[in-house]
């Protein structure tokens, strides 16, 4: 099966130089950094240390900025390597200034790109989030004999179910894996059968947070003393069941401002043409010079501002969950005393959702009547606090378990013998 699985690869690379310039042409891809994915770096291997992270996306990358912090400021890490795939994770890493860290794009998925990419690099520990799981980059880290770690693991019922139908593959590649720290029970017992030995259960980084809650108020002065509802994450279609929640809700609040965070920010000028057939005004974050007038949906184009808006919101809708796509992380919005609506199919969420719920601060909509009716402009700040106290305690168990591997002596010693 492997062997099948770099021929196929192999014929991906093929035709993979008309697959680049069609991302480019889509803003998807760095017109000049997406040379990274064929292992041509732009960054300078430093001497020493280096502790290599490894995300997707940008929920991924948000997910371990917290611990990035920490490891900044370690003197026996001389670099920390982070690679993601999409553009707009590079350009939230850009944002933070980090002094010791540099991005990569993470490489295409062939053997020889994976020796490539490991010879260049060299680093002491691999740390994947959530599921990243790359067959050859995997096979190549365990024979180099590099710890590799599965951090925030989750696997959803689907994806499991996928993977069982190629048990003794699945069985190969995930027995690569030293240490699996899992974001909840059901991947833990899907990690256990799918071959993984050593697993140890934290909690969900996503919970931890170690930003501070300031306003924003330059933003806050441009909408003035408009009513804001945020609706995040947003899918095809969504914006348009947002928009029609805003209408009704227009009704009863004439000073409603309505922010629009798609989840792909290249879909803007679509979800404007479409917003104007409903007859409704629209801007453009990155458009607003001054306080805000006659404007009924206010559109986020930027990257990594989404915190900046959640903190203004009393009430946050959150996409994918409408749509049939398992849902995207309410946490964040949460964290900042927003009540939460979303809709029927959270299933990449569940446990997080379980706990929103349980503290009344999550609501299950399934029509644009039903979101208006469930909108709120005043925060709930004490219940943020039991989702603080549960972050901080995540936070410090998961540095406890990743300062033990990264002060590892020899990987027999350290890894299998926590």
């Amino acid at each position: 099966m492997f062997f099948i699985y770099q021929i196929f690869l192999t014929f991906l690379l093929v035709i993979s130089p008309l697959v680049i310039i069609f991302r480019i042409f889509k803003g998807k891809e760095d017109i000049i950094r997406f040379k990274e994915k064929f292992c041509f770096f732009s960054k300078k291997k430093k001497l020493g240390k280096i502790i290599w992270f490894h995300g997707a996306s940008v929920g991924e990358i948000m997910s371990i900025v917290p611990l990035i912090r920490k490891y900044e400021n370690d003197k026996s890490i001389n670099q920390i390597l982070i690679t993601s795939s999409t553009l707009s994770s590079s350009k939230i890493i850009k944002k933070y200034n980090f002094k010791k860290v540099v991005h990569q794009f993470f490489p295409i998925d062939h053997i020889f790109f994976s020796k490539i990419f490991l010879n260049y690099w060299k680093p002491h520990l691999a740390i994947f989030i959530e599921s990243e799981i790359w067959p050859c980059m995997f096979r190549e880290i365990k024979l180099k004999k590099i710890p590799l770690i599965l951090l925030n693991a989750r696997i959803t019922k689907k994806t499991f179910l996928r993977w069982l139908k190629l048990k003794n593959y699945s069985s190969f590649i995930f027995s690569h894996i030293d240490i699996a720290y899992p974001q909840n029970k059901e991947t833990r017992n899907y990690l256990k059968k799918l071959g993984v030995k050593k697993i140890n259960s934290i909690g969900n980084l996503k919970f931890i947070d170690n930003e501070k809650y300031d306003i924003d108020f330059k933003l806050k002065s441009q909408f003035n003393k408009s009513k804001i509802c945020v609706s995040a994450s947003t899918h095809e279609h969504e914006e348009i069941f947002s928009a029609k929640a805003h209408i009704l809700l227009k009704k009863k609040h004439r000073n409603l401002i309505t922010i629009l965070i798609p989840r792909h920010v290249h879909r803007v000028n679509d979800i404007k043409n479409n917003l104007s057939k409903l007859g409704l005004k629209t801007v453009n974050h990155s458009e607003v010079k001054k306080k805000l007038k006659d404007i009924d949906i206010y559109i986020v184009d930027t990257f990594g501002e989404s915190k900046k808006f959640y903190k203004l919101a009393s009430t946050v809708f959150v996409g994918g969950s409408i749509l049939n796509k398992g849902g995207h992380n309410p946490l964040e919005p949460a964290r900042y005393g927003a009540k939460i609506l979303h809709g029927p199919h959270v299933e990449n969420f569940t446990e997080i959702y379980k706990m929103l719920k349980l503290l009344k601060i999550s609501t299950k909509i399934n029509s644009p009547n039903q979101f208006a009716n469930q909108v709120i402009f005043k925060k709930n700040m004490k219940k943020v606090l039991k989702i603080k106290k549960l972050g901080d305690v995540i936070f410090r168990e998961t540095l406890k378990e990743l300062n033990k591997l990264i002060n590892y002596e020899t990987k027999e010693t350290q890894i299998l013998g926590l």
